[in-house]
């Protein structure tokens, strides 16, 4: 089905509208719906449109937010298998916790429906590595891994100085994703710390793809990491008047010794659930021997260089970043871009390639969601970020394994 859609010159460009069904509808889900009721934000240039057609939750509660606030909707299911037999839906978002990515994902890939899923892409490397199977065996299935923050305006700028190859002879890398809410001693329990459904990465599994979405991204692969995993709030409120003890990693700090290009280098990776002030704090930094770089959403107008010639004095220049998007929206550079519009941009860059890949063209433009073999990636790092824990040594790395 297609529709057609009249904007800023786009006057009767006719618009293939992609149906999507989602399974898990919380916050994320919510995120989704959100970022499809505003794709009129985007210029128009885009070829085609989500409509979120079913949803999917075992809580009736959950799916009746999307009933009432979505009117798009026309089913809603609590066995996602019958979500993945209705015959209108295309693709699917899916946001479950990490026991069940390997079951779902699976089946979503075999249904022939186009995903973007959640990280971490299964609960261990068993799990991946049955996600990957299923990809490898539906090359006409387009699978994704949500990750937002490299779309904002100034991230962008980071990766066009690094494609250009702009820092010379890299120094050193460090990326994190820190939040603070966890900090909270009385904030109940939830999956997130129990190893059953969040599994041993703990943090690194629910925030790590964010942070190396980027450097896997670059080639910058870790050839070995040295771990310090954290566990700071013993035990939380289970919700019935009791404690549960928390099983997972609360902060992780990863050491790594990057190889790109022939050249090593430092590389150090953070995810934090405890980590004093940070709300949602991603930030990436690169010191190069010709530029250095940073942006962090703390200051999200802003990007961080210090430009290098022998010989000449060393200065910071801090700008503010327009609001120029990977793909174009009404709003004027002279804007604030945050959230909720990172998010609308990924979901344009998943639309977008499926779309391309159903007419066996290019996308828009070049910058892709995380791909699965990025998600793989991630875990072969967390999987020996473990082994380094729990032997206090630093483990080496094998990315042809």
């Amino acid at each position: 089905m297609s529709g057609v859609i009249g904007q800023e010159g786009q006057e009767g460009q006719t618009v293939r509208v992609l149906k999507f069904g989602v399974i898990g509808c919380g916050l994320m889900g919510k995120e989704f719906a959100s970022a499809a009721a505003r794709w009129c934000h985007l210029d128009g240039n885009l070829a085609v449109e989500p409509s979120i057609v079913a949803v999917c939750d075992a809580n009736s509660a959950a799916t009746a937010w999307f009933e009432r606030h979505v009117p798009s909707v026309k089913r809603a299911y609590t066995d996602y298998k019958e979500l993945l037999a209705d015959p209108e839906v295309e693709a699917i978002y899916c946001a479950v916790p990490h026991n069940l990515h390997a079951q779902i994902y699976v089946d979503i890939i075999a249904a022939g429906k186009h995903l973007l899923g959640e990280k971490p892409f299964g609960i261990d490397m068993q799990a991946n590595e049955q996600i990957s199977k299923a990809i490898a065996a539906h090359p006409e299935v387009l699978v994704r891994c949500s990750s937002e923050f490299p779309f904002f305006p100034g991230v962008q700028q980071l990766i066009t100085m690094v494609e250009k190859e702009a820092f010379g002879q890299i120094i050193e890398v460090e990326a994190g994703f820190w939040h603070s809410s966890d900090l909270d001693p009385t904030k109940p329990i939830n999956w997130k710390r129990r190893i059953a459904t969040n599994g041993e990465y703990g943090c690194m599994g629910d925030l790590g793809m964010h942070v190396l979405h980027l450097p896997l991204r670059f080639g910058w692969k870790p050839a070995s990491v040295r771990a310090l995993l954290s566990k700071i709030v013993p035990e939380r409120p289970d919700g019935k008047g009791g404690m549960a003890p928390c099983e997972t990693w609360d902060n992780a700090i990863l050491a790594c010794e990057a190889e790109a290009g022939g050249q090593r280098f430092p590389m150090v990776l953070s995810t934090k659930r405890i980590a004093p002030g940070h709300a949602n704090t991603w930030f990436i930094r690169i010191a190069g021997t010709k530029l250095s770089a940073e942006f962090t959403t703390k200051n999200p107008k802003q990007v961080a260089v210090l430009p290098y010639e022998p010989g000449k004095p060393q200065s910071w220049h801090v700008t503010d970043a327009p609001y120029k998007s990977s793909y174009g929206t009404i709003t004027g550079g002279i804007f604030e871009f945050g959230f909720s519009d990172s998010i609308l941009q990924m979901w344009a860059a998943f639309c977008d390639e499926v779309d391309a890949l159903s007419r066996g063209a290019a996308m828009k433009q070049p910058f892709r969601c995380a791909t699965p073999e990025e998600a793989a990636g991630s875990h072969k790092l967390f999987t020996a970020a473990l082994a380094s824990a729990a032997r206090g040594e630093t483990v080496n790395m094998n990315w042809e394994a």
